[in-house]
């Protein structure tokens, strides 16, 4: 009986780790219109809290690889990073980096943030473990977007100012190529790290990481104003918003052609897909909403709104944040099993014969 109860305890246990390990992630949607992050989750497509206290204009996100922080630029609160706790959803600390910080990322290891500082031109390096800048590296002006590839040996950054991707090798911390026409705002590695995806102009430029040079440049819509960009997780789509268009342009990468443009909501900024590469989320500052596109079809499935004022933004990799599985269940004390109705007669029995033996030695005695 005993035993059978630990087997059932132990069921539900491991249920529970499982249902934790198969909860949907979130989407950390900063917004420089409130100054807040706006937490939604990916299953239901809901708000399911919102975060003050990260600064003003908050408007770049990483999502630390193991989901368990957040760090987020605010390019007028002093130049600073606001970090956030998942598992509270509430502000831990505050790192101080250069002037008017923009796009961040995390390396594939989280111990790493590169933050591009828009104001000074250079890209700080957060120690996650400690929250502080360990290292800050001279590129060029206006520096916005920034990617790290996936052995998390190369970091790349694009500038506004000089249309061009600067290659950081970050074991050095120093920059060791600048690839010409190639950049302007948010860009994204492929999941083998032998291409990267970065707007430029009115499109997006092809840029082989072996050579660090411009492979090709796919071409837009008329008029098109590439923003952020992401990319799915078998690497095979890359989704660039379009601020001009309000749309989301859909890339092949087999082909470097563009196969859909969604319409998404005004002015959309920044982009990113679910870890399964079902759906793609689109923060749309001036429609005050994100637009949730099913990769399947190419089409918007649902948009979630926000109120007057916000400005959702959104400038990075702010998907993630999966509820980690909890610890594992302490084991069960081992205890005597109760014995079943069939011992408790040969019990009953055994006292009844050592009764009767007691009562005839003592008979004999009085004898």
């Amino acid at each position: 009986m005993v035993e059978h109860m630990r087997n059932v305890a132990l069921f539900v246990a491991l249920l529970l780790v499982g249902l934790a390990v198969d909860a949907a992630p979130f989407a950390y949607i900063a917004d420089d219109g409130a100054s807040i992050v706006s937490v939604i989750d990916t299953a239901t497509n809901t708000v399911v809290a919102t975060i003050p206290g990260v600064g003003s204009v908050p408007e770049g996100v990483a999502v630390k690889p193991d989901g368990t922080r957040v760090y987020v630029t605010n390019s007028v609160t002093a130049g600073t990073v606001a970090v956030i706790d998942t598992s509270t959803n509430a502000v831990i600390a505050t790192v101080p980096v250069g002037q008017a910080p923009f796009g961040i990322a995390a390396n594939p290891a989280g111990t790493r943030a590169y933050v591009a500082n828009f104001g000074s031109g250079t890209v700080s390096v957060i120690d996650t473990a400690t929250n502080t800048v360990t290292a800050t590296i001279p590129v060029t002006a206006q520096v916005t977007g920034v990617a790290t590839d996936p052995a998390g040996t190369r970091v790349y950054v694009s500038s506004q100012s000089s249309g061009s991707v600067s290659v950081i090798d970050a074991a050095s911390n120093t920059v060791i190529a600048t690839v010409p026409s190639s950049g302007f705002l948010g860009l994204v590695v492929n999941p083998a790290g032998t291409r990267v995806y970065s707007g430029f102009g009115g499109g997006v430029a092809v840029i082989d990481t072996s050579t660090n040079s411009v492979l090709t440049t796919v071409a837009l819509a008329a008029g098109a104003s590439p923003q952020g960009l992401a990319i799915n997780p078998a690497g095979t789509r890359v989704y660039v918003t379009d601020t001009n268009n309000a749309s989301v342009s859909v890339i092949d990468t087999a082909t470097n052609t563009v196969i859909a443009t969604v319409p998404v909501g005004a002015t959309p900024e920044g982009v990113d897909v679910t870890p399964d590469g079902s759906k793609v989320y689109v923060a749309n500052s001036f429609s005050s909403s994100v637009s949730v596109i099913s990769t399947g079809t190419n089409a918007v499935i649902t948009t979630i709104t926000f109120g007057a004022g916000n400005a959702p933004f959104a400038f990075g990799k702010f998907i993630g944040g999966t509820a980690a599985p909890p610890p594992p269940p302490p084991p069960v004390a081992k205890s005597q099993p109760v014995p079943t109705l069939g011992e408790w007669a040969l019990i009953a029995m055994a006292g009844l014969l050592f009764a009767t033996g007691v009562g005839s030695l003592q008979r004999k005695w009085r004898r």
